[in-house]
């Protein structure tokens, strides 16, 4: 049912004290956060990291001489090699600073409209986020290449024979996203990756919902692109990583100009910096960089598997909770999953019980989750999504069971 089967000892209370938000009240009630999928919450120590930014060291990067500059440009490329080795990347620049995972997929399909035509083929799955969409549907209309859909079975699973019949030499492409924000599903990338290059074709790796739950190894996965973002992972908002495969990013051209991504420039040309910087234009989110690197430091401190033994824990008994609701559908029984729960009861709008649980001070989310084709398939208008993170509890389930409980009595 999920990444991990094994049981570890986990002091989550000790977790929650680095967590000021947890401590505070939504409507006169104790805070329940179960909108992880969304953005997760930020411990005392990144925040101290962030602050101590600002008020010791705050300049800008790569260019300055005087002291605040090396030092801020020392922790920024410091924290790139914390990134680095997190993913285990065979070297620094192939980690590209973005302002998050949308960003990077941007960067790739802005590069790959020099390289497709029309004919080409690239492929997408039908569990993708629309930043996980449109891009390259934007990308099809600049080439006229094709987009095709792996389908999903009901239990929210890619249909894998499928995906083997879109596979041909016309394929340039694969995009998929490594866990479904929507259902939890966790994606078999190692096969997709492996199918696709035998037919020659790249791959990226949307790893946006993966990471806040485990650690990919982009040189053991071969991938050619893999993308996140920080705020999933304990860290500021509006800042991402892209990592790509050096000869890939040498081949394609620089997503933006300015400062920061030349080399030299004249009115009659500009040549163009070396790796990370030619994608790296302007002033980046400095602090952001720094701050995610201390993220990484923290969630390593505990240990992913240690995490990600203790989500399971959450989910299997969020899950079983659920199920004794009548009425209630969870959407989304892949066998492997992290612990994201999507699930209607019976006719009721997910927004009605959305807004009465924040009433009592539980946060989830409600809608399509940015996964409209999600929700067609299902034809449904959306969900209630509560999503769970190593710092939430079984009594915070408990609540949430007893207030679902309640919302469904008022809203029946």
């Amino acid at each position: 049912m999920s990444i991990s089967q094994k049981h570890i000892t986990f002091d989550v209370e000790a977790i929650r004290k680095d967590f000021p938000i947890l401590n505070r009240e939504v409507n006169g009630k104790p805070l329940i956060y179960f909108d992880n999928a969304a953005t997760s919450q930020t411990p005392q120590q990144v925040i101290d990291v962030i602050v101590n930014y600002y008020s010791n060291y705050n300049a800008n990067i790569h260019r300055g001489v005087h002291a605040l500059s090396q030092e801020a440009t020392d922790a920024y490329e410091l924290a790139r090699l914390k990134i680095q080795k997190h993913f285990n990347a065979a070297h620094s620049h192939e980690i590209i600073y973005t302002s998050g995972t949308t960003h990077g997929i941007n960067l790739v399909a802005n590069g790959f409209s020099s390289f497709l035509q029309k004919g080409d083929e690239v492929i997408v799955s039908a569990l993708e986020h629309h930043s996980n969409i449109v891009p390259w549907q934007m990308l099809c209309e600049r080439t006229e290449a094709e987009l095709k859909v792996i389908p999903m079975n009901t239990d929210g699973d890619l249909v894998l024979r499928d995906f083997d019949a879109l596979l041909n030499e016309n394929t340039k492409l694969v995009f998929v996203n490594h866990i479904s924000n929507a259902l939890g599903t966790i994606n078999p990338i190692e096969y997709i990756i492996e199918k696709a290059h035998n037919v020659g074709a790249a791959v990226l790796i949307d790893g946006a919902q993966s990471c806040p739950h485990i650690t990919p190894d982009v040189q053991a996965l071969d991938v050619d692109f893999y993308v996140c973002s920080a705020h999933k992972i304990c860290g500021p908002t509006g800042v991402g990583m892209l990592y790509g495969k050096q000869e890939w990013l040498k081949k394609l051209p620089p997503y933006q100009g300015g400062g920061e991504m030349i080399a030299e420039v004249s009115f009659e040309k500009t040549t163009y910096a070396d790796l990370p910087h030619k994608f790296e234009a302007g002033t980046p989110n400095i602090c952001g960089g720094i701050a995610f690197g201390a993220a990484l430091d923290y969630m390593n401190a505990i240990g992913f598997d240690t995490i990600a033994s203790y989500e399971n824990e959450l989910l299997e008994y969020a899950t079983a909770q659920l199920q004794q609701i009548e009425s209630l559908k969870i959407y989304g029984t892949a066998k492997e999953k992290t612990a994201v729960i999507s699930f209607n009861v019976g006719n009721i709008h997910p927004y009605d019980i959305g807004t009465i649980l924040d009433k009592m001070g539980i946060a989830v989310r409600t809608g399509h989750h940015c996964a409209q084709p999600i929700m067609n398939f299902y034809q449904i208008p959306g969900t209630v999504r509560a999503s769970l993170m190593f710092y939430n509890t079984k009594e915070e389930i408990d609540l949430f069971i007893i207030a679902l409980k309640k919302a469904v009595m008022m809203l029946s």
